[in-house]
Order: C-alpha cells, then sequence, then structure tokens
C-alpha cells in the first residue's frame, strides 16, 4: 500500500458475500495497513465451508476489513477490538451503514481487555493481525488460550510480516493451511 500523508485516509473493499463489492474508507493511522484483497480471498476461501454462523473476534481490527468480511459471508457475531478511536469510530459508521447488528466494537488495548472480562460465548473464529512490528502474536495468543475465549474447535487466522519468524503459538493450535503473499504470512490454525 502506498505512504499516505496524516490526515488522509483510505478505502477497503468487500470481496464477498452479501456486502459484495461495497468500499468502505478507513482512517490513516500509524501501522494500519489492511489485509491486502488478495490475502483476504485466499483466507476466505479456506474459511469458506465454516465461516457461516460462527461467533468471531477482530483482534487488533484496524480498518475491520476482516470481520466484516466475515460479517458479509454469514458470520454469526464480531467483536471488533482497536485501541484507535478513529478506526472504532469508522467502523461504528460502517456498521451502522450496512445496518448490521451483529457486532461489537470495543476502544480498547486487546491484551488488557482480554484480561479484565470473563469470557461469554466463545469464539469460534479468530483474526489475529497486530502491528507487524509490536511482537504481539505470542502474548495474544497466550490470553486466548489461557482465558478461555475459545471454543473446544475454534479456528485461528494468523497474520505476520513474512521476513519474520513465524510466532510461536499454543501446541493445540494445529497448523491447517499457510501462505506467503508478498511481504504477508497468512495461516489457519484449528483449536484441536
Amino acid at each position: 500500500m502506498a505512504a499516505r500523508r496524516p490526515g488522509d485516509s483510505g478505502q477497503l473493499r468487500i470481496i464477498g458475500g452479501e456486502w459484495r463489492g461495497r468500499k468502505l474508507r478507513f482512517p490513516a493511522a500509524k501501522g494500519l495497513r489492511p489485509t491486502p484483497d488478495r490475502v483476504r480471498e485466499t483466507l476466505f476461501n479456506w474459511l469458506a465451508a465454516v465461516i457461516a454462523g460462527r461467533h468471531c473476534l477482530d483482534a487488533f481490527a484496524g480498518s475491520g476489513a476482516l470481520g466484516l468480511e466475515a460479517l458479509s459471508r454469514g458470520a454469526s457475531w464480531v467483536d471488533f477490538i482497536e485501541e484507535n478511536p478513529r478506526c472504532i469510530d469508522q467502523l461504528r459508521g460502517h456498521l451502522q451503514t450496512l445496518q448490521c447488528e451483529r457486532a461489537r466494537c470495543e476502544r480498547q488495548d486487546l491484551l488488557r481487555w482480554l484480561g479484565n472480562r470473563s469470557p461469554g460465548q466463545a469464539y469460534d473464529l479468530v483474526f489475529l493481525d497486530p502491528p507487524y512490528d509490536a511482537n504481539l502474536h505470542e502474548a495474544a495468543a497466550i490470553a486466548l488460550e489461557q482465558g478461555g475465549w475459545l471454543s473446544a474447535d475454534a479456528w485461528l487466522y494468523v497474520e505476520s510480516r513474512a521476513q519474520n519468524p513465524a510466532p510461536a503459538l499454543p501446541a493445540c493450535w494445529q497448523p491447517h493451511r499457510e501462505k506467503t503473499m508478498g511481504d504477508v504470512r497468512a495461516a489457519v490454525y484449528r483449536r484441536g
């Protein structure tokens, strides 16, 4: 993605499902890099048989590209957790525009949010895509696992920079599919 000046915004396109082709703006923010269309298309092809009816978490939501795509394709619920207030405000606006009441937006640091709440319904699908240089993959995975946030057979998407070593994840997260596309390592795990 080309560099943007502060205050500029970007645009993402929902690539499948009910809102296919909808273009949504997102605010410019340091470290914000929505999952590219090509990566999202691959990911949701991998998840096509399991997305409908899933209770999802879009951790480090940013633009909300992954959670919005999941809702468009039939997920029953998505919690968007993001600490940037502009991103959360924009996400709330998108959900209102799309007339979607199957989601909640929380402005909070993910690790703090996980540590200060008790899990309600466990998540069936988690999108774990923190800023690449923040080194939060492992801490978030441990918090999700130890806090009881995941269903017994949860699916987990972990996105990281291709050039970095793959994050160390809990042993019960079994690799399902992985692909490197440009600067992105896209990996799906199944808890088991």
